[in-house]
């Protein structure tokens, strides 16, 4: 049993976490404008390894390789692939799409908990928060189209990405439980996540301009999302993640919708309608309503856990 202290710690973490990464699109975003998504994605994230080598530069040393296949499909799951597709979809569909679809990973994680995590068995009250909460989301980033405007490869990859970080979510959990530090296992993740970057790099675009590198607007974005965004941040959550539990520590996920509207109208200058409003409400009260603790009533949700 967590102490008291121990579990506000683990949900700081989470929010600082979910503000952070809320954040991450309008950086991203003013990246764009002179690097393609996997120039971004590999500086960021070699930029956070370097910075998390210089916090523990000691070694880590797992004891069998079951725990290191664990952390390699961790840097598969939640550094490479997640952010590559996500990425990429960007490039076929809306955007306002990909952060509706991608804000479902915390179902996928419920419904991967519920199987192979003692412990994080599905409640009633996640469900109706789920719903709760996409329906916030839904009102959040459609408020300025009249319809919306699916396309099949960008969608299927922005699904994708949700189920690939539902996997990386249990993956965490399940390294946090074997008692290595924090920092030094997101560095071997971050590793992992960087060495699975490279066969990409032969048939995409990338050929980063490091005169633009340095200048001072993209440097700086890129220092956000490198040492930020990724080095701080994957920390953060997989602590939180190691005290709340996968499926707890997700539905900060909801936030990020929300953090992004909000921090949009300073510095993007948009504007929030009613609806945004509406939408913004509902999806806060849905991360309420997803940490409470009744069940559905006749419908106890029973796990085929052996």
């Amino acid at each position: 049993m967590r102490s008291l202290g121990t579990q506000v710690a683990g949900h700081g973490a989470a929010v600082i976490t979910a503000i952070i990464w809320g954040t991450t699109f309008i950086s991203t975003k003013v990246l764009l404008r002179d690097f393609s998504p996997l120039e971004i994605l590999v500086l960021r994230f070699i930029m956070g390894f370097l910075l998390l080598c210089i916090m523990k530069p000691g070694p880590i040393r797992t004891k069998n390789w079951k725990e290191e296949g664990m952390m390699a499909g961790a840097g598969l799951t939640g550094i490479c692939l997640y952010y590559l597709l996500e990425n990429v979809a960007l490039t076929f569909t809306q955007a306002s799409n990909i952060s509706v679809i991608v804000s479902v990973a915390p179902i996928f994680t419920a419904l991967m908990a519920h199987f192979f995590l003692d412990g994080e068995r599905l409640k009633g009250s996640f469900l109706v928060g789920f719903v709760c909460a996409m329906a916030g989301i839904f009102l959040i980033t459609f408020q300025g189209s009249e319809g919306v405007t699916l396309n099949p490869t960008g969608d299927i990859m922005a699904l994708s990405a949700a189920v690939v970080w539902g996997v990386y979510s249990i993956l965490s959990k399940k390294i946090g439980e074997m008692g290595y530090d924090t920092i030094k296992a997101t560095r071997r993740i971050f590793f992992y996540g960087i060495l699975f970057m490279i066969p990409p790099l032969f048939f995409m675009d990338f050929h980063p301009d490091f005169g633009k590198v340095v200048l001072p607007v993209n440097l700086f974005n890129l220092v956000y999302l490198g040492l930020g965004a990724s080095a701080m941040c994957f920390v953060t959550w997989n602590y939180s993640v190691r005290v709340l539990g996968a499926v707890k520590t997700s539905i900060y996920i909801y936030m990020i919708p929300v953090i992004t509207i909000i921090t949009s109208i300073p510095i993007l200058h948009e504007v929030i309608t009613p609806r945004a409003a509406a939408g913004t409400v509902l999806a806060l009260l849905g991360l309420v309503l997803s940490e409470g603790r009744w069940e559905l009533p006749g419908r106890r949700m029973t796990s085929c856990r052996k």
